[in-house]
């Protein structure tokens, strides 16, 4: 990975310090992001989840919700990122039964100067944090793995998929 990294990152000026990239002359356009997650649990609490069992409520309904208005919230949890106004922001949890756990799903999309990686990301991340708040009674080794990026369109760059 270290061969595909930009010669100067973006956020971080001549001397060093982070600063916010200025996109106000970037022309604005269609962009969306794809990312991914995994809670992996015990085959019994899977089983509790996927019968309704958490004293808490429905895990995957609260989950969903938990990650669009997480990436409602980027800019504010993630220092250099810009407010969006986004256009669109779908989470879905699926159930998994080899290896036991939730597979956590989201798109993004906006039209904007700067992409919507960071709120697909966040989406996952607290969808993620979520079903371990919820189930964690039943599950304490949970284990939230692999967030990643999946796909991004629009900008610049272009567009990337990633295995």
């Amino acid at each position: 990975m270290a061969d595909d990294a930009p010669a100067r990152l973006s956020h971080v000026d001549e001397a060093g310090r982070a600063r916010m990239v200025h996109v106000g002359a970037k022309h604005e356009t269609g962009r969306s992001a794809a990312a991914e997650g995994f809670v992996r649990m015990r085959p019994g609490t899977l089983e509790l989840i996927r019968a309704n069992g958490i004293a808490k409520g429905d895990v995957l309904a609260a989950a969903e919700l938990a990650g669009v208005m997480a990436a409602k919230q980027t800019a504010q949890l993630i220092p250099l990122c810009h407010p969006l106004r986004l256009d669109d922001v779908q989470v879905r949890l699926e159930l998994e039964d080899d290896p036991p756990g939730i597979r956590i799903r989201s798109e993004v999309a906006c039209t904007g100067r700067t992409g919507v990686e960071m709120e697909a990301l966040t989406a996952v991340s607290v969808a993620a944090l979520t079903v371990y708040d919820m189930a964690k009674a039943a599950d304490r080794a949970m284990r939230i793995t692999d967030v990643r990026l999946r796909a991004k369109s629009g900008g610049r760059s272009g567009d990337v998929e990633l295995p």
